[in-house]
Parts: C-alpha cells; structure tokens; sequence
C-alpha cells in the first residue's frame, strides 16, 4: 500500500500511523447525509436539491389548486384558507420544536488546546 501503510483506512488510527492529513481528507469524504452531517446540521443534511424542488412544487401545485377554487367558488361561499407551505428543515415550525445542535452546545466538544495536543501527537 503506498506510504507504508497496511490494513483498512480504519485501523491505522489504532497504530499511531494516521495522519492529520490523511484524517481531514477521511472526515472531508464522509457522506453528506452521513452521522457527522445529521448531527452537525439537523434535518437539513437529510434534504437532498431534489427534495427541496420537490416541496417548492408542491407549494406551488397548492397555491394553483388554491386560485382555482377561489376563482370557481360560489359567491355566497365562505372564502378558503389560503395552503401552508410544506415544511423545511430549518422553517419556523421545525426551529420551534428542535433547535440545531451548535459546537458549544455539545458537552464533549473539544477546545483549541486538546485539538493541539491531538494534531501534535
């Protein structure tokens, strides 16, 4: 293997012959709707560009079932509610119920000085 290095990418970490670098470049090819991004980022690491043209199309499809009725609807009848947009991670209502977790938040973050002992070892 080049550099030296025997076995799974995994395991080097357990044999001291893992790098800093080789580890940035593991962490920075973790996938995007992998645990490290779940946690980092909430709900949103989960929504993918599809899924979010997806709910814009279902907002608009809405709104133009909206205007239809609204336009075709019997004069004496009572006017319709206006549709709710469907929710987005990070929306108002899903802000309310979860906040997204911070770095200071999480009571195992590292400080500066253990990430320098860390990368200097």
């Amino acid at each position: 293997m080049p550099g030296g290095l025997e076995g799974p990418p995994g395991t080097q970490e357990h044999r001291g012959r893992l790098s800093s670098r080789r580890l940035a470049v593991l962490v920075r090819h973790l996938p995007h709707d992998g645990a490290l991004a779940r946690d980092l980022h909430g709900e949103s690491a989960d929504w993918t560009v599809t899924d979010h043209l997806l709910a814009h199309m279902a907002d608009q499809l809405a709104d133009a079932n909206w205007m239809f009725a609204t336009v075709n609807r019997d004069e004496d009848a009572e006017p319709m509610e206006f549709p709710s947009p469907f929710p987005r991670p990070g929306s108002a209502e899903g802000a309310a119920e979860s906040p997204p977790p911070t770095a200071t938040s999480a009571p195992d973050a590292a400080d500066a000085a253990e990430l320098a002992r860390f990368f200097a070892s």
